[in-house]
């Protein structure tokens, strides 16, 4: 999970946890990449857009650009919802949008389906 809010990775990682995932949180680009590294059996990203420093769609890319993470499906979770970043994130092959305010159970169903009984998220 990135996102720069603390309490929205604490809304997510305890619903998350309640379920069969382990989670790890990053408020920015560079330990986003942190995680990636140290935790190779990463299944799956929660990226917000507005980030410090790299935008989410710049971690996005770098992902897609790497060998070791571009089969990472990846969630955006923004309050950004404009159509010009949505079209970008989907031409970078994300799997979902979903837009902030969100409902963790919803958030929760979406990740089971795309990646089922996996336990490690970032």
């Amino acid at each position: 999970m990135v996102d720069d809010e603390p309490h929205i990775g604490l809304i997510v990682r305890t619903r998350l946890e309640q379920g069969p995932f382990e989670v790890t949180l990053a408020g920015d680009a560079s330990e986003a990449f942190s995680a990636l590294a140290a935790f190779p059996a990463i299944a799956l990203v929660v990226l917000d857009l507005m980030l410090p420093g790299m935008h989410g769609l710049e971690i996005l890319a770098v992902m897609r650009a790497d060998a070791k993470w571009k089969h990472i499906p990846c969630i955006i979770l923004t309050a950004a919802g404009q159509d010009a970043q949505i079209r970008s994130a989907e031409s970078l092959g994300v799997a979902a949008v979903m837009t902030k305010p969100f409902s963790p159970r919803r958030l929760f169903d979406r990740i089971v389906t795309l990646i089922g009984g996996a336990t490690s998220l970032s």
